[in-house]
């Protein structure tokens, strides 16, 4: 029988509060010190660019999940909780409580980041406006009004970002398939989210994950954001995503089904330290 871990769901709770926490300090504080430090430190450069924010979310992502991993799986992300629980038998009475526990901790982090960055997103910004809701949450454009993007536009970013993002973690975390080795796992996941921020950043801002963007969100809201829930428009945005996300890991779910995940019970098996040869034909 196995052995059973001492805590039960709370620990696992635990585990995806803090690991989400981890992942959001690192996300939610790079986008400070881009936008808001580099705006009064060094306006003409910043303190880095899009690609940091993208390497910084990939980390983020890679250090949470070797924090909550060994008690929880480290899914992180409602998305995930769910997909996992539609294809992969996750208990589907976890979800709710999985989905509370991220965005608590999301919630938690962006708090200490509003928190750290106080002085520097007073000066930055003084209204607390669209100019810095960034920092927390994702808007249409990264907050443009000459991208030309809205709600829908940004849903259909948002399906296909995550449905991409979860179509990869079933690919990589799948037994069968051929996974990374040597605990190597949350590495190239962070390496994924890296990948989906440098390609598919500019209509949304790749929240891809609903705790990741409604946890942010909700604390930007009560230290002092009130437009948080709207976008740049003044449309009512937050459920973008949120449902953007859920639909697009289902959709990913059963890419990887359709496509590779039935195929892989036939498949034969790969033998240890084969190296392929070459095409001689």
């Amino acid at each position: 029988m196995a052995t059973q871990i001492r805590g039960g769901l709370i620990a696992e709770l635990s585990a995806e509060f803090a690991g989400t926490m981890i992942l959001i300090l690192f996300g939610t504080g790079v986008v400070a010190q881009v936008v808001a430090g580099g705006a009064l430190t060094n306006p003409a450069g910043g303190l880095g660019n899009h690609d940091s924010i993208a390497w910084a979310w990939g980390l983020g992502v890679t250090l949470g999940v070797y924090v909550a991993a060994r008690l929880s799986g480290a899914h992180l992300n409602p998305a995930v909780t769910v997909t996992l629980a539609a294809f992969k038998g996750f208990p589907w009475r976890k979800v709710a409580p999985y989905a509370v526990a991220q965005t608590a901790g999301a919630f938690a982090a962006a708090l200490l980041v509003r928190w750290n960055y106080t002085e520097v997103l007073a000066r930055a910004d003084p209204g607390h406006t669209i100019k810095t809701q960034t920092v927390f949450s994702t808007l249409p454009g990264n907050g443009s009004v000459t991208a030309g993007i809205h709600e829908w536009g940004a849903f259909r970013d948002q399906v296909i970002g995550t449905a991409i993002l979860l179509m990869l973690i079933l690919a990589i975390t799948d037994l069968l398939n051929t996974p990374p080795g040597a605990n190597l796992g949350p590495f190239i996941i962070g390496l994924v989210v890296v990948a989906i921020g440098m390609a598919f950043g500019t209509d949304a801002g790749y929240a891809i994950n609903p705790a990741r963007d409604f946890g942010p969100r909700l604390a930007s809201f009560i230290t002092g954001y009130d437009s948080a829930w709207r976008d740049q428009w003044g449309n009512l945005y937050f459920w973008v995503p949120i449902v953007g996300p859920l639909v697009g890991g289902l959709v990913g779910g059963v890419a990887y089904k359709l496509f590779i995940g039935r195929y892989l019970p036939f498949a034969e098996p790969e033998p240890t330290g084969r190296v392929p040869a070459p095409d001689r034909s």
